[in-house]
């Protein structure tokens, strides 16, 4: 997300500034057309929050100092360093910056670091400068010393960090920004720390176990298709020479090929369309709802997403339940931190309302929609009854947790088995056209 101004004179002669948070300039402009019709705005100006590299010194024999500085417009920057007592000499806006991605493990370093220090009792605003020292990357470091600024100028949580989605990661961003305005944001911090450390294990090992066979089998449906679109036209057309008969696997082979090359762009815009018209579809709201309900519906591997889902409302009720006061609230921040858009609806629109509607108590509205399962409502069942709920929420989690890790090292050598499975059918494939066009031989003349 990037940060823009607007400024502007209301029709009474009053002046009108705003900040807001778009993903590009288009949007941006959108929006501040819309604020500008609300309050009929004259004088009407839109700012990006931009880069800008300086050179500056203080009086004529000052060493030269160089840096960079975000602010919306040059004039900004010249009054800033002025009023510091910097005499500039060079300021140019930096147009072209290479942002280079923040590995996991940084991010997941830092986040475990500020949680560790929580604990300690250091202050959030010295943490953020010790971090400043401790992590390496640079774009993840640039972030984080802007988040020490806005928070230095008093703006709220939700609004610094969702400013830094691209970098953080969008759970990530919304998690601490809900840490900002809780009681806990050590145990927020620390259970944000292991899911994500959770979640980079999972796709190193995914990545680890699939490295070779992909390799293997994008191999072989290379030398298929070497097979299919050239070697085999090539070899019929010598056959047809000598007039041999083609056997029948190679006759099919051709069939494909000829196929193939004849109609390959009404192919790829039959797979290119409907690919697209999904992927547009799931990233819609109602397709993110039908999307995240059918994948916990799965076989094999649904269970699997449905109980990290459901560890991941234990662990964030149990950190925020600890130290928020309304449960209420406590409730909705849960459900959306599950990261499950199926979930949460659920229990945003049917858990939550049915306990204020008619005074059930939480275990008995989860139950009555079957929103978790049910080992995971008796179990929180058990912690209501005798009033430590807060611990059954933790308990469940950390069950949960167990068994999603022994599932998921089921799950990554189910997929080497599915993997080796379609490598072997293609190499047979092929060795099998292979063969059959080795047997090719001319009719004998003694055979007529």
């Amino acid at each position: 997300m990037v940060e823009f101004r607007y400024q502007g004179v209301t029709l009474n002669g009053k002046p009108l500034r705003g900040t807001m948070l778009a993903p590009n300039r288009f949007e941006a402009k959108r929006k501040a057309d819309k604020i500008s019709r609300q309050y009929g705005l004259r004088h009407f100006t839109l700012h990006q929050r931009v880069l800008f590299n300086y050179e500056v010194r203080k009086g004529l024999n000052g060493r030269i100092q160089r840096g960079e500085i975000q602010a919306f417009t040059r004039q900004e920057v010249y009054e800033a360093l002025s009023r510091q007592g910097y005499q500039i000499i060079k300021l140019r806006q930096k147009f072209f910056r290479l942002k280079l991605a923040v590995p996991q493990k940084e991010l997941v370093f830092f986040i475990r670091l500020c949680a560790d220090l929580l604990r300690e009792k250091y202050s959030y605003d010295q943490i953020l400068s010790m971090s400043l020292k401790s992590v390496e990357n640079r774009t993840l470091r640039e972030t984080i010393q802007q988040i020490h600024q806005d928070l230095i100028k008093g703006k709220e949580g939700h609004e610094v960090f969702r400013k830094h989605t691209a970098v953080l990661g969008k759970f990530a961003a919304y998690m601490m920004s809900v840490a900002s305005t809780s009681g806990n944001m050590a145990e927020i911090y620390a259970s944000l720390a292991k899911f994500l450390e959770r979640s980079a294990d999972f796709r190193r090992n995914v990545r680890s176990a699939l490295f070779m066979p992909i390799i293997v089998l994008l191999a072989c449906l290379g030398a298929l298709a070497f097979y299919v679109m050239y070697l085999f036209p090539e070899i019929a057309r010598l056959l047809l020479k000598f007039k041999i008969k083609i056997p029948p696997m190679t006759a099919a082979a051709l069939a494909v090929s000829e196929f193939l090359q004849n109609n390959w762009l009404w192919l790829l815009l039959a797979l290119a369309i409907p690919a697209a018209a999904l992927i547009s579809f799931f990233h819609s709201e109602k397709g993110r709802l039908l999307w995240h309900r059918w994948i916990i519906s799965l076989p094999l591997v649904g269970s699997l997403f449905y109980k990290t889902s459901v560890e991941i409302f234990a662990r964030f009720f149990h950190a925020l339940y600890s130290g928020a006061g309304e449960n209420i609230e406590v409730l909705k921040m849960a459900a959306e931190s599950c990261r499950n858009t199926y979930l949460e609806k659920k229990i945003k629109e049917q858990v939550i309302p049915v306990m204020l509607r008619e005074g059930q108590s939480l275990t008995e509205a989860l139950e009555r929609f079957e929103v978790f399962p049910q080992e995971a409502v008796a179990s929180l069942r058990a912690g209501e009854e005798a009033g430590t709920l807060n611990e059954a929420a933790l308990n469940l989690a950390n069950f949960y947790e167990t068994e999603t890790r022994h599932k998921m090292a089921r799950v990554i050598d189910m997929i080497n088995v599915v993997m080796a499975i379609a490598v072997s059918m293609l190499i047979s494939l092929i060795t099998l056209l292979s063969s059959e066009i080795g047997f090719v031989a001319p009719t004998s003349p003694l055979a007529k």
